[in-house]
């Protein structure tokens, strides 16, 4: 291993990495990547570790601050793996998330948006409401902390709350480390995961929040009666996973309803507690208006939609077109996208199983025609999905992106060789704070 230099030196930050550390360069060129600096500053900074093409290190003190330098409101950042961005002011970082974006437009997919979108955004503060807490037992502080793990993944932070946390969540943390560390199983629940909906009250009502704790070994009664306790306490519904996924079981109350509202077009989606929602629920509806605005959607017009997951996009888009159809890999959401579509009336919305990384030629929906295509899939993008695709059926295409790359790549595909515009792109802060970068953009033939 590489000796590692210990001496503080000085450094000027000229950029900012995808991932929110400062861009420094040594005397002989080399690339320094510093934590907690920013582009314009001038730091104090420790090496932590080297490679041959680049150098890390550790902001230890600012000695000229940037203008965008603001003072991070939680206690742990620098610590927490949460965040990258607290100290940058939050009006900035969608800026440079922007520039992220465009650069891997024009580095990856050696393209250019005619029009850049207005970038989204809404709360930047008590936001997420769907995440995963590591829980570790530490005998030599005789504790067991709960929190996400910090900067160097092999350690967990010590939180006491989050801020980026939906505050039933984010305020309870304490709270959950030390009902945690009073059960007998305490060294054998490695995880706990917690997704948020709308509280709802009355006959039906919704729980709106539930945690799944995550148990290597079963779970003796009285730490059963001390978490249902705690979740009656907190009004939390408590799910058990004691295996795999098919293994998560409501603990309390029996039979737990969850769902969220999207009020604008009248619909509640019901989920399960280890589905994929949105992370930002407020982001969430601005977003799928966005989505629909750029589709431009058309009464009679036939909608696809891939990766269509619980139908977040598809069931808006069915209140306004013929018929749409949704696509999705995982079989339990499309089941529940089923769902959702008959608890909100809507006959016009279909939704198939597929792998879309494997051969799509045998499924019925590839021969049906489209007018216009949503797709927002994973970080790995959609290029096998668009290879296999009749695009030409299309007057549209809206592309919806969490990893920036990937949109660029799938961008120069559909511009440069099959010959469609990029018309607009844009961001969207799905995840304040953090280096994160949620993008949208629109294709015309």
């Amino acid at each position: 291993m590489a000796r590692i230099d210990q001496t503080p030196f000085e450094a000027a930050i000229t950029g900012l990495t995808h991932d929110g550390r400062g861009v420094a360069r040594r005397a002989d060129g080399k690339a320094v990547f510093v934590a907690g600096a920013l582009p314009g500053e001038r730091v104090m900074a420790k090496q932590t570790s080297r490679s041959r093409s680049f150098d890390e290190a550790v902001t230890l003190e600012v000695l000229e601050a940037a203008a965008d330098r603001v003072a991070p409101r939680c206690a742990h950042f620098g610590v927490c793996g949460g965040c990258a961005l607290q100290h940058m002011a939050e009006d900035r970082q969608i800026v440079a998330k922007q520039n992220v974006l465009m650069e891997n437009f024009e580095r990856i997919g050696h393209v250019t948006p005619e029009r850049i979108l207005p970038a989204l955004t809404d709360s930047a503060w008590g936001y997420r409401r769907k995440g995963r807490f590591s829980v570790r037992r530490v005998e030599k502080k005789d504790k067991t902390l709960v929190g996400f793990r910090e900067t160097d993944p092999r350690f967990v932070a010590e939180i006491a709350r989050c801020e980026t946390v939906i505050p039933e969540v984010g305020d309870a943390i304490g709270a959950l480390a030390r009902l945690i560390d009073g059960l007998q199983a305490r060294r054998e629940i490695p995880q706990v995961e917690f997704i948020g909906g709308d509280r709802m009250h009355g006959d039906n009502a919704h729980c709106g929040i539930a945690l799944t704790f995550r148990h290597l070994s079963p779970l003796s009664q009285s730490d059963r009666d001390a978490i249902v306790a705690f979740a009656q306490q907190h009004e939390f519904a408590v799910f058990l996973q004691p295996g795999g996924i098919e293994s998560v079981h409501p603990l309390w109350p029996a039979d737990p309803r969850l769902a969220f509202t999207l009020p604008q077009w009248n619909l509640e989606l019901k989920f399960r507690p280890l589905d994929f929602i949105q992370v930002n629920a407020g982001l969430n509806g601005h977003m799928i208006q966005h989505a629909i605005d750029l589709l431009q959607p058309q009464p009679e017009d036939r909608v696809l939609d891939l990766f269509a997951g619980l139908g977040n996009f598809t069931l808006p888009l069915a209140r306004s077109v013929r018929e749409v159809v949704g696509v999705e890999g995982e079989a339990g959401l499309v089941q529940r996208a089923r769902e959702n579509a008959e608890h909100n009336g809507l006959g016009n919305a279909k939704f198939y199983a597929a792998d879309l990384a494997k051969d799509l030629s045998g499924e019925p929906w590839m021969r049906e025609g489209f007018d216009r295509l949503l797709l927002d899939p994973p970080r790995s993008g959609a290029d096998f999905v668009l290879t296999q695709l009749p695009l030409k059926q299309f007057k549209r295409i809206v592309y919806v992106s969490c990893h920036p790359a990937s949109l660029a790549r799938d961008a120069g595909y559909l511009v440069r060789e099959k010959g469609w515009k990029l018309r607009a792109a844009g961001v969207m802060d799905m995840f304040p704070h953090t280096a994160h970068v949620e993008s949208i953009a629109m294709f015309e033939r």
